[in-house]
């Protein structure tokens, strides 16, 4: 029985980790947006190629972050957890999203 517990602790630690860095990613992908939707209200934007500067930086520094918490944090990376990890990511960024559509549907 002891055993099915740490499992379970391991297994939620995981999917609540996971969507902390899908929560933190969703919110430095919306900072960025809203900066460069003041940008182009400003017209500063000239072209097509500088609609979203730097995404490629961000996501390089998510995938950082991923490699950095694999590091440190070993547990959740064994015995299947990295899957719990993965879905919380998801569910995390996935609700920035939503949260994001809502908000542009009631501004409509």
């Amino acid at each position: 029985m002891p055993a099915q517990i740490i499992n379970m602790v391991q297994e939620l630690t995981g999917l609540v980790v996971g969507a902390l860095i899908g929560v933190g990613f969703g919110k430095i992908q919306d900072a960025a947006r809203r900066h460069n939707e003041k940008k182009q209200a400003e017209g500063k934007l000239n072209n097509g190629w500088s609609v979203m500067p730097g995404s490629g930086a961000r996501v390089a520094y998510f995938l950082i972050a991923l490699v950095l918490i694999q590091f440190l944090c070993p547990l959740l990376f064994r015995d299947g957890v990295q899957w719990w990890v993965f879905g919380g990511i998801g569910a995390g960024y996935g609700v920035m999203l939503f949260l994001q559509l809502r908000e542009r549907m009631s501004r409509s």
